[in-house]
């Protein structure tokens, strides 16, 4: 197999990895507990957690699940809410229970929720209140028999607490009112849970940790089944990576990321858990003077995010207050970072973007660029420790050749199991012996680097988020009025790409912002059109086929 990586950096990322060290993800945090138990593991709104309080907190949510709502083994057990204490503690404590976790965008629209929640087979969920509207449209049409209501002060000193809950509903009114009388409060959750006995769970390698759901290579939101296996290896190739620089029980890491995301959830959470480090959390980092105010306060080593929130950050007025003498690197992901961000990131900073690739279906990481690169290069880097590349053109042929393009096909341990009741779409995605397509479309260039090139399907990449054409197009065709409609990707400066809608009306009354709230009402933010063009006709092929190709030429 052609492997220009191994004969041009030999000892840049081993193609080896180590054997399995831990047994499970439990394992994994139990180390952490023992090893670092008066460190800082979370840091959020002014309220730090030490590893034995994450360890306490964690061990009762997975006793409450298993003793009070008497939840079994495997069950899948969803999140809903934004980067707050309660996320880890929550995630910790479902995946301690033996569990499975279900991550879920706090802005889906009902519709999305519901989809998520059906397929999943949710037995309960762990949701912020602030959304717990859109939940009460949906619940009945579900299997969750448990809700746990959190808000967002609820890991807060009791003073802090009582102010930040009043001010968030009361004055900002940023919880919309909602109905759900069975539902119960996180910190009553807490308190039974302390007063119950935990019991470890035998779990294995091969149980599922998370559905994480993901657009998937082939459209469509399904469930990637990621095993203790599959996120224990990909911690250790993380490891095999960064663990140079990573000094178990001294470093901080910047996670604005959200933690339903993939990348967030293994980089920032788990792989800092595993190595004794500290997550400042940030909430909400579209509040850029929040977010800067907070940099501003406390040191970091790490800080990840991608070319958006870079962007967003340099654009503040007081970015160049931030203190970046202890930060080691900046990891990007999600996206194509820019060069011209990457170049005044570096100017502005002293700390090179280390850019990196991966997918939901590999959990998530593929390849990454070493930390000691010297100047970003726009590729993405080596494949990481035990993982295999390989390029496939389009007669089916493997490219054996520097700088020709091809389908992206990956295999490793850290691939997915499959997705969830879709033996179709996983048949489609990945083969008996294991290899993975991705429907991305990449070369190596000369210097042994993977570079990616095009995406083989129509996806759309809006802020490191998929958006599938079909959903967006299905959503538009639901309004009344409204005959066809075609979705296409364009380019945008800030956040790679957005969303273009054609529309072909039956009803000429209906206007644009029409079609705009009609939109608001059904997809969540990064998936709405952002232009929206009016047309007479759609391009189409000799059997009635959109061509979005044509719309984009034009």
């Amino acid at each position: 197999m052609f492997k220009p990586w191994l004969d041009k950096y030999p000892e840049a990322i081993s193609s080896e990895i180590d054997e399995i060290d831990f047994k499970s993800l439990v394992e994994v945090f139990e180390n952490s507990f023992e090893k670092f138990p008066n460190h800082c593991a979370i840091s959020n709104m002014g309220k730090e957690l030490t590893y034995a309080q994450l360890d306490k907190k964690s061990q009762a949510i997975a006793t409450y699940l298993q003793q009070t709502l008497k939840l079994q083994q495997g069950d899948r057990v969803a999140i809903m809410m934004p980067n707050l204490i309660q996320y880890p503690i929550i995630l910790l404590g479902i995946l301690r229970s033996g569990m499975c976790v279900v991550n879920i965008n706090p802005l889906y629209t009902p519709r999305e929720l519901k989809h998520q929640l059906v397929d999943s087979d949710a037995k309960a969920i762990f949701i912020a209140s602030n959304f717990a509207t859109t939940l009460e449209k949906v619940i009945a049409e579900t299997k969750v028999e448990h809700v746990v209501l959190t808000r967002i002060g609820d890991e807060l000193t009791l003073v802090k607490r009582s102010l930040i809950n009043f001010i968030i509903a009361y004055v900002k009114k940023m919880v919309p009112k909602y109905k759900l009388p069975d539902a119960i409060s996180y910190r009553h959750a807490l308190r039974v849970g302390r007063k119950g006995q935990y019991i470890r769970p035998i779990v294995n390698t091969d149980d599922k940790a998370f559905l994480q759901y993901t657009g998937g290579t082939t459209g469509g939101a399904k469930g990637a089944i990621l095993t203790h296996r599959n996120m224990i290896r990909s911690l250790q190739q993380g490891e095999g990576v960064f663990g140079v620089i990573v000094d178990p029980g001294k470093e901080t890491m910047v996670t604005a990321l959200p933690l339903y995301h993939a990348f967030a959830l293994t980089v920032n959470c788990l792989l800092f858990i595993k190595r004794g480090g500290k997550n400042i959390l940030i909430t909400n980092p579209r509040d850029m003077d929040g977010f800067v105010a907070t940099l501003k306060k406390e040191p970091f080593t790490f800080i990840a995010g991608l070319n958006t929130l870079f962007i967003g950050l340099m654009r503040h007025p007081k970015f160049d207050d931030i203190d970046f003498k202890q930060a080691k690197t900046t990891l990007a992901g999600g996206m194509a970072t820019q060069e011209a961000v990457a170049d005044e990131w570096r100017e502005r900073t002293g700390t090179e973007i280390i850019e990196g690739y991966g997918l939901t279906e590999c959990s998530p990481m593929v390849s990454i660029n070493s930390y000691n690169t010297k100047k970003f290069n726009g590729s993405v880097g080596l494949p990481m420790p035990g993982t295999d590349l390989r390029l496939r053109a389009d007669d089916g042929t493997i490219i054996e050749t520097f700088n020709v393009a091809g389908e992206l096909e990956i295999k490793g341990p850290q691939v997915m199991q499959g997705y969830w009741k879709s033996p179709e779409a996983t048949a489609e995605v990945l083969s008996d012996d294991g290899w993975l397509k991705t429907g991305d479309v990449a070369l190596f260039c000369e210097e042994g680097l993977l570079r990616l090139v095009d995406r083989k399907k129509d996806m759309i990449l809006v802020s490191g988020f998929n958006v599938y054409p079909n959903e967006i197009e299905g959503v538009l065709v639901k309004m009344d009025g409204i005959l066809e409609g075609a979705v296409i990707g364009v380019d945008n400066p800030v956040t790679g790409e957005s969303v273009k809608a054609f529309v072909v009306l039956g009803d000429h009354s209906i206007t644009v912002d029409m079609i705009r709230s009609h939109c608001r009402e059904h997809l969540t933010g990064y998936k709405r059109p952002k232009i929206i063009e009016i047309v007479t006709e759609l391009p189409k092929n000799n059997v009635g086929k959109v061509l979005r190709r044509a719309l984009k030429d034009r």
